[in-house]
């Protein structure tokens, strides 16, 4: 029922504006494991394609739009997620599913990641209508990047991948590194406190800690300061104590930075006050892990480290560290070093394995394909960055000959993954007039010979 009223509520969308496409989009709630968002949002974006006037398909995981070239031309494929992260709505200022629209942004989980880009690749596309294509555009919108990208693999096994694929999901002007995405499990036996629990996604810094023990009357005064910008809830419950912090919440790969980790803020506040045993251990571990110095190659910005999530299963607390691994260190180097620090830092944390199953992705700056749309956003723009490198992986890493063109600004602080995640209403308007000047130059040229090669 609630597809349908959306649905109904659309119209014509040729004739929307790109921010009220983006909050109706953002109205589906698509975290991992709402397969009916996922179809809600699957059947509004076959509904406004034909609005569009654009043939869209059912591909099982992956939905497929298109504006059609000449009978068996080459496929410029664009790529986006419809898939989010999950939030913790008690955190939020605005609904995270509500698409508000106010002060110049739309307001919403997944307004900038990945939103944004599938709305401007709608519209973009819609504009190309009657142009002189030299290619099929064809759109890709996936619906598990952030749980695992296991949608392209499944579309692979039965569908041709484009011929060269721009994945709208990352920095413009042209994303020619991402770092590899590594998964870090530390477990420690649950003796000595009652509950420890932080974090929502491996992905994002953690903006909620809460650690629960037995502690005599005047232990509140003892707790240390948190770190700037977090700050402490606590209740007493007779001799029970919840030490609540609460940060600020980000992106882990892309602006960890910016956000304000209340899980190092939580072993901070209780360093050297909790009673020796392995949780103890395990939140000292936090603090230490952020500041491990591991090699990066020159341009690359060094590591991202993020003490992500702390869950409580079977007698065991266990943290997940996300980590965006640079060259030139291996998935099997970085996870040596770490089980190495781990053991050396306490016998009672037990490393293991997250994910080590990623290694970061190096793109030729002067490929003609970089070279094109650096010439391109030029155009559109006036503007000319340096080339990017991102801590945020994407489908490029999925298909063949991809690679990642926008949609977010180079010197703004990414809100994807952030509470009151947001994109400006402006950036989106730019973003449609770069990503459609860009297609209008590839997709009624000539097509690329080795896009990827000098």
């Amino acid at each position: 029922m609630r597809a349908l009223t959306l649905l109904f509520a659309i119209g014509c969308a040729a004739a929307q504006r790109p921010e009220t496409l983006l909050s109706q989009a953002v109205r589906f709630p698509t975290v991992a494991g709402n397969d009916q968002a996922r179809k809600d949002q699957q059947a509004w974006l076959l509904k406004t394609a034909a609005d569009l006037g654009l043939p869209a398909r059912d591909a099982g995981p992956v939905t497929e739009i298109e504006l059609p070239g000449p009978a068996g031309a080459p496929v410029l494929g664009l790529v986006v997620h419809g898939d989010v992260q999950p939030v913790d709505e008690k955190e939020w200022t605005f609904p995270p599913f509500g698409g508000v629209i106010q002060g110049g942004y739309v307001y919403g989980r997944g307004a900038a990641d990945d939103k944004a880009g599938l709305v401007d690749a709608l519209l973009a596309m819609h504009a190309l209508k009657g142009a002189p294509l030299t290619q099929t555009v064809r759109l890709l919108v996936g619906s598990d990047e952030e749980s695992g990208s296991q949608d392209m693999k499944t579309y692979l096994s039965s569908h041709k991948p484009p011929d060269l694929t721009l994945v709208l999901d990352s920095e413009f002007p042209v994303v020619v590194g991402e770092k590899a995405w590594d998964g870090l499990s530390v477990t420690a036996s649950d003796e000595g406190i009652v509950d420890l629990e932080a974090g929502l996604s491996p992905s994002i810094v953690p903006d909620r800690a809460k650690l629960t023990l037995k502690a005599d009357a005047g232990f509140e005064q003892k707790l240390h300061a948190p770190d700037k910008d977090t700050r402490v809830e606590l209740q007493r419950r007779g001799d029970l104590l919840d030490i609540v912090v609460h940060g600020r919440a980000a992106h882990a790969g892309v602006n960890i930075a910016g956000g304000r980790n209340a899980l190092i803020s939580l072993a901070h506040v209780v360093d050297g006050l909790l009673p020796d045993c392995p949780a103890r251990d395990l939140l000292a571990f936090t603090d230490r892990v952020v500041e491990l110095q591991m090699p990066a190659a020159d341009g690359w910005r060094g590591w991202a480290i993020n003490p992500a999530t702390v869950k409580h299963a079977g007698g065991k607390y266990t943290l997940i560290v996300n980590l965006r691994r640079p060259p030139p260190w291996t998935a099997a180097q970085s996870r040596e070093h770490l089980y190495q620090v781990v053991k050396a830092f306490s016998p009672r944390l037990e490393p293991g394995d997250y994910y080590f199953g990623d290694e970061p992705l190096v793109f030729d700056p002067n490929a003609k394909i970089v070279k094109r749309l650096m010439d391109d956003y030029a155009k559109a723009t006036g503007e000319h960055p340096p080339l990017a490198v991102s801590g945020g992986g994407t489908y490029a890493k999925k298909l063949p000959n991809a690679i990642a063109f926008g949609m977010w600004f180079p010197g703004k602080p990414y809100p994807g993954h952030d509470v009151d995640e947001k994109q400006p209403i402006d950036d989106l308007h730019k973003g449609l007039d770069i990503l459609t000047l860009t297609l209008r130059d590839l997709a009624t040229s000539p097509p690329l010979q080795d896009p990827f090669a000098p």
